[in-house]
C-alpha cells in the first residue's frame, strides 16, 4: 500500500509518499480502508521531533482519519466489515489506577496513534478496535476525519477541566485552528460569552459565524489589553491557550480574579515565564488537558454528527502533497482543518 512517511526528523522535505508493507491485523484490531485523514499541529511537532520521542523509522504519521472496515481481528465484536469508522487516537492500558477510575488520558502508559506509534495517513491502517468510533452514513469523509482529535480535546478542556458554566466568559486563542474553532463552538454551546482571537479579518468573521461574541485581531492590538477594556478591567473567567510561550503572559493578564487557564498545547514553545505573584494574588488556576475519555469523545462527536458543531476544512489535498499540508499549518494559512486523502481516493 501507499502511505505518508518520514525517515528522520526535520523540515517538510523529509515527508514522502510511497509504498510500504501492508499492515498486519492483530486479534483486537480492525483493518481500516482509509478514505480521508486530517492534520493537527501534533503532526508538525512529531515530524520536527520532540524530546523523549523515539520513533521507529520510517514513521507513518496521522492521528486523525476515517474509513471503512475491511477486516476485523478474531477478538473484535464491536465492528464488522463495511462499517464506517473514525479514529480516536488516545491509547490507554485500561488497568492502571487512572484507567480504573475512568481517567484514561491520565493513564501511566498513555500514548497517541500517529505520534508515538504508526498513524493512519495511509491507504490502510490496522487500529485497535477500542480506538474507533462509528460514523453515521450521512457524515462525509472529510468531516469524519477532521473532527475527532480537536473536538474531543476542546470538549474535555472546557466541559471537564475548566467546567464552564452558562453566563461565564471564555477567551479562545487561535480561533482559526483546529482546537480553536472547536473550542469557540463548544464554549458557545455551554452558554458562555465567547471572545476569540485570530490574525485576519476573514478569520475573525469565521469565528463570529461559529459563535464568537467578540473578536480581537492579535496582529493589530494586544489582546490582553483589549480583553480588559471589553470587560471593564474585569477579565474573563476562562482562557483556552494552546499557543504557549508567545501568549502565556497575556493569557494570565486576561483572566479575572479566580479565573482558569486551560491548555492542551504549546505551538510557540513550552517554557514561558510566569509571573507567580499574579497567579497567587488573583487566585488563578492553571489546568492541563490532553485528549479525552471515550465518553467525552462520544459526547463531542455526537454534536458533530448531528450538525450542532461545524467542522471547517481549509483545504483537501492528496496524501502525496502532505508536505504542503504541513506548510498550511505552519504558516497559519486559512481557517479550520487540513484534510489529506490517499491519492487513490482523491478526485
Amino acid at each position: 500500500m501507499d502511505a505518508v512517511t518520514f525517515d528522520g526528523h526535520g523540515d517538510t522535505e523529509v515527508i514522502g509518499y510511497g509504498e510500504v508493507p501492508d499492515p498486519e491485523v492483530g486479534r483486537d484490531e480492525v483493518l481500516v480502508d482509509v478514505k480521508a485523514g486530517a492534520l493537527n499541529h501534533l503532526d508538525v511537532w512529531t515530524r520536527r521531533g520532540m524530546p523523549g520521542l523515539d520513533l521507529e523509522m520510517p514513521h507513518v504519521p496521522g492521528s486523525d482519519g476515517a474509513g471503512v472496515v475491511a477486516e476485523v481481528g478474531e477478538d473484535v465484536r464491536r465492528f464488522s466489515d463495511g462499517d464506517r469508522v473514525a479514529l480516536s487516537a488516545g491509547v490507554s492500558c485500561g488497568s492502571c489506577e487512572f484507567c480504573r477510575n475512568g481517567e484514561y488520558p491520565l493513564c501511566a502508559s498513555f500514548h497517541v496513534i500517529g505520534e508515538h506509534v504508526p498513524g493512519v495517513h495511509s491507504e490502510y491502517a490496522a487500529v485497535p478496535a477500542d480506538n474507533l468510533v462509528p460514523v453515521p452514513d450521512h457524515v462525509d469523509w472529510e468531516t469524519a476525519a477532521a473532527a475527532p482529535l480537536v473536538f474531543q480535546t476542546a470538549w474535555r478542556m472546557l466541559n471537564t477541566r475548566a467546567d464552564v458554566s452558562p453566563g461565564e466568559s471564555v477567551l479562545v486563542l487561535g480561533a482559526s485552528g483546529g482546537v480553536g474553532h472547536a473550542a469557540v463552538q463548544i464554549a458557545d454551546h455551554a452558554g458562555a460569552e465567547v471572545f476569540a482571537t485570530a490574525s485576519t479579518e476573514q478569520k475573525l468573521q469565521y469565528a463570529e459565524e461559529l459563535g464568537a461574541d467578540h473578536v480581537v485581531n492579535y496582529e493589530e492590538t494586544d489582546f490582553a489589553d483589549e480583553i480588559r477594556a471589553e470587560t471593564g478591567k474585569r477579565g474573563v473567567d476562562v482562557v483556552v491557550d494552546h499557543v504557549g510561550e508567545a501568549t502565556w503572559d497575556d493569557s494570565l493578564r486576561s483572566l479575572a480574579k479566580g479565573g482558569r487557564l486551560v491548555t492542551c498545547g504549546a505551538t510557540t514553545g513550552g517554557r514561558p515565564e510566569t509571573h507567580v505573584q499574579r497567579v497567587f494574588w488573583n487566585q488563578l488556576s492553571i489546568l492541563g488537558s490532553t485528549m479525552a475519555t471515550p465518553g467525552e469523545a462520544d459526547a463531542a462527536l455526537e454534536h458533530v454528527w448531528d450538525g450542532t458543531f461545524d467542522v471547517r476544512v481549509r483545504d483537501v489535498l492528496p496524501m502525496s502533497e502532505t508536505a504542503r499540508a504541513h506548510e498550511l499549518l505552519e504558516n497559519r494559512e486559512g481557517f479550520g482543518k487540513v484534510v489529506v486523502r490517499p491519492d487513490s481516493e482523491y478526485n
